[in-house]
């Protein structure tokens, strides 16, 4: 099992979970982040730290989010990100503290 990085990042890319991955599982893409299956380590640090609740466990995925499975897959094709930096907070990005 690995987790998954959902549609929720697109346009936000928070990058706080980047920095308690002891593995550097995570990729990034222009608008988004990935977690690479094969690096993580199933630690749970990086779901805490998302403050839009893109990531879940691949075991506890909701069904409308299956499609990310793949999508995370694909991480090793894009650059590892190992230090955060500024939140892209693009037009489709999610506020946190609109809920």
């Amino acid at each position: 099992m690995a987790y998954i990085v959902t549609g929720l990042c697109i346009d936000c890319k928070y990058t706080s979970c980047v920095d308690v991955c002891p593995v550097e599982a995570f990729h990034e893409t222009p608008d988004r982040l990935y977690i690479n299956p094969d690096t993580c380590i199933d630690c749970n640090a990086c779901v805490d730290e998302c403050p839009v609740t893109a990531i879940f466990a691949e075991d506890e995925l909701p069904d409308e989010y299956e499609e990310w499975i793949d999508l995370n897959a694909e991480a090793e094709n894009y650059p590892v990100i190992a230090i955060s930096q500024d939140p892209l907070l693009g037009p489709k990005c999610v506020d946190p503290d609109a809920a």
